[in-house]
């Protein structure tokens, strides 16, 4: 039996200060997040997070629902229908980056099942340190701690599989409004985190680096980024000039990647765009920063500016479509 580990981010246990404080103080903390020396990382997340935290948690109270954190109730979800997806051959669990349940938890869970090879499945399109690299170097710490001589690989970025796009179009198409604009907005990264991870590709050094994924630049997040971008314009009938790419939650005083998701909520409409649908490719569960950043404050922002509406569409979730693609994708590193 083969066992399968849907891997998201995370989320607080809940929409207050102490939960969100101590989801901020584990998820800050990882080298792979604020990739600065340990001690300057500590001094810098122990001043912010009691800051933030009572800030933070009023915006998941905005988002919470009856059963918890939207995040955690669409991956448990998806994890039971898959499951039932893929049949008794294969175990599913799912698990959080950070938080619970947890990656170590759930490795628990399946050295208790009776399976004889794992296969982990982070929920990320795209390649980044701060997720990607993250969460295999933390499941492979698991791994050598709890079932060191188990056969496992991991699923790596999507942002290209023709199952994920097929699927994310179609599950588009059902919500897409008819509007001026289309905005795909990706989470950001800090400029030296997208250099740092294709040391060979010349990042950011001119406007055309991202418009093909090469040899030289295929762990780049950002041309992972265009390039999902592209193909889901194909796929959803969107002609040139009629859809964007952006990039949200940057935090800090630091360059993060261009162009800005809330610059573009401030300047399309300027340019004539009184309605905008914004796609987040990025997310396949919709989370804060989909329901919260977009829906609210993007939202607000937009209309503030002069345009007429802004429309989330939802993300992946739990739709059946999405089910069969994580299905078919895992499928293909079944035999290793």
């Amino acid at each position: 039996m083969t066992g399968l580990i849907l891997l998201n981010l995370g989320t607080p246990e809940a929409p207050t200060a102490p939960a969100v404080k101590r989801y901020l103080l584990e998820f800050l903390m990882d080298p792979y997040v604020i990739d600065i020396p340990w001690v300057w990382r500590w001094l810098l997340v122990h001043f912010i997070v009691p800051r933030r935290s009572h800030s933070s948690a009023e915006l998941y109270r905005k988002i919470w629902t009856q059963e918890g954190s939207p995040l955690l109730v669409h991956t448990l979800g998806l994890a039971e229908k898959v499951q039932k997806q893929l049949g008794a051959e294969w175990k599913v669990v799912p698990a959080m980056r950070y938080g619970e349940p947890s990656l170590g938890g759930a490795v628990d869970r399946l050295r208790d099942s009776g399976v004889d090879r794992i296969v982990l499945f982070p929920l990320y399109p795209q390649y980044s340190l701060a997720a990607t690299e993250s969460s295999v170097r933390h499941f492979e710490t698991e791994m050598r701690k709890q079932l060191p001589d188990m056969k496992w690989t991991w699923v790596p970025p999507f942002y290209d599989h023709p199952a994920y796009l097929d699927a994310a179009a179609a599950i588009s198409k059902k919500h897409l409004p008819k509007a001026d604009r289309v905005l795909f907005s990706f989470h950001g990264l800090p400029e030296r985190q997208v250099k740092k991870s294709a040391p060979e590709a010349h990042c950011l050094e001119d406007a055309s680096c991202c418009a093909a994924v090469t040899a030289r630049n295929a762990q780049c997040y950002r041309a992972q980024c265009y390039a999902t971008a592209r193909s889901l314009a194909e796929r959803l009938g969107l002609t040139e000039g009629k859809w964007e790419v952006g990039f949200q939650s940057r935090l800090g005083g630091t360059p993060w990647i261009q162009p800005y998701s809330d610059v573009l909520y401030e300047t399309l409409p300027k340019q004539g765009v009184k309605t905008l649908a914004v796609l987040t490719p990025s997310f396949i569960a919709d989370c804060l920063e989909t329901l919260e950043e977009v829906a609210m404050r993007g939202k607000e922002s937009f209309e503030k500016a002069g345009g007429q509406e802004l429309t989330l569409v939802p993300s992946l979730n739990e739709d059946p479509l999405w089910v069969e693609a994580v299905s078919k994708i895992a499928s293909g590193y079944y035999g290793f």
